[in-house]
């Protein structure tokens, strides 16, 4: 593996045999990283807001299964 910085960007360069699906993965990881690294919102904050997310969802899938 070879990891190149240019003015712009940084380039990882692997083997073509590499694990496309790994690959994907930690392109998602440093896409999260890079969308969150400015965010101020604190761990209880995204704890409550996933709670009522899975709150609602519930509820929806109740419903739509006629529970």
């Amino acid at each position: 593996m070879i990891i190149e910085r240019t003015k712009n960007e940084v380039i990882f360069k692997l083997p073509s045999n590499t694990d496309i699906a790994v690959l994907q993965d930690l392109a998602d990881l440093f896409e999260f990283k890079e969308i969150t690294r400015k965010s101020k919102v604190s761990q209880s904050q995204v704890d409550l807001f996933v709670k009522s997310i899975k709150k609602g969802r519930w509820k929806k899938t109740k419903k739509e299964i006629g529970l």
